[in-house]
């Protein structure tokens, strides 16, 4: 099925234009506010979203509900938000995969340039590479071995999410080549590794170390450019000794957007709103817990983040050929 029938399909009715929708700041918000998380449950985008609208809640006094819509890499769930009212009361949480994604698709439904006004950046978090319990890969050398003919399988969150990108630049970096298993979010992925279906996953450290934790996933390396804190026994991937991996970073980092066209005063509130949410003593703590990096950021810093974004992975999609299944 093309993307554009399945994307009308998960609209499955038209959203107003915004016309007569202007509201000035002084009434903003009066009424709930509405957060896209468009991936499936328990993965990085659904946890950052579900931590910064319990705060929002209280600093701008109306509920702040999360909705899930997974499919095509974020894009089902981004394109709804894209074509809301630009009123300040339908959100989006997204990656750096928000640029990638569109690359890679070629009839993605929105420019993200064009589409959507970002808010503030919320948190960064590296990729860690993980295996069930009993793996016989103890490192990443191990790990980079196994790529040598290609079969070796490695699950991601979804075609262009940061995960995916994450696999793709060790790839280039060490010319290591693996069969990729693209789910829809995180959530799935982590259930087959554990149950020994894929033996292998690169997700965001935030969204699997309650699982590392645990003792049912094991960590190989993280791709920050020092220890996690709170996994001080698991080396960087720039630890590893592996050739090309000398200086091997990447992180995700997640933003809250609003559709194109959002009135200045009501980015003003919201950005203030994002800025008291993540000076909080307990949100920066609750995500630290999930070895994030909470930084609130201006509008246009956020924006400039995913030009530099882009300019690093695009070039990267179109050499390899990445393309929609």
């Amino acid at each position: 099925m093309r993307l554009v029938a399945i994307l009308a399909a998960a609209l499955g009715s038209t959203f107003g234009s915004g016309a007569g929708l202007a509201q000035t700041a002084d009434k903003f918000p009066d009424k709930p506010i509405r957060i896209m998380a468009p991936y499936a449950p328990g993965g990085n985008i659904d946890v950052t979203a579900r931590i910064i609208a319990e705060k929002l809640k209280d600093v701008l006094g109306v509920t702040v509900l999360v909705e899930n819509k997974a499919g095509a890499s974020g894009m089902i769930g981004s394109d709804i938000i894209a074509r809301s009212p630009p009123d300040g009361y339908n959100l989006l949480v997204s990656a750096n995969s928000l640029v990638a994604v569109p690359a890679i698709y070629g009839n993605a439904p929105y420019d993200w340039r064009t589409a959507f006004q970002p808010i503030s950046h919320i948190q960064s978090v590296p990729a860690v590479l993980v295996v069930p319990p009993n793996s016989p890969i103890k490192t990443m050398a191990d790990f980079i071995a196994l790529g040598k003919d290609g079969k070796f399988t490695v699950a991601d969150s979804g075609i262009g999410t940061t995960n995916h990108i994450a696999i793709e630049l060790i790839s280039e970096a060490t010319g290591a080549k693996y069969t990729l298993v693209h789910y829809k979010g995180s959530g799935q992925a982590h259930l087959d590794l554990i149950a020994g279906q894929v033996p292998a996953q690169v997700d965001q450290v935030n969204a699997a170390i309650g699982h590392i934790k645990a003792g049912k996933m094991r960590a190989i390396a993280v791709s920050s450019d020092k220890r996690v804190l709170q996994l001080p026994d698991v080396p960087t991937m720039k630890e590893s000794g592996v050739k090309g991996l000398e200086t091997f970073t990447f992180s995700t980092y997640t933003g809250l957007f609003a559709p194109a066209k959002l009135p200045p005063d009501i980015l003003a509130k919201l950005n203030a709103a994002m800025v008291a949410t993540l000076g909080d003593p307990a949100i920066i703590k609750r995500f630290a817990d999930l070895t994030a990096e909470t930084k609130a950021s201006t509008p246009q810093e956020l924006a400039a983040m995913l030009d530099r974004e882009e300019k690093l992975v695009v070039p990267l999609i179109r050499k390899l050929g990445i393309k929609a299944e």
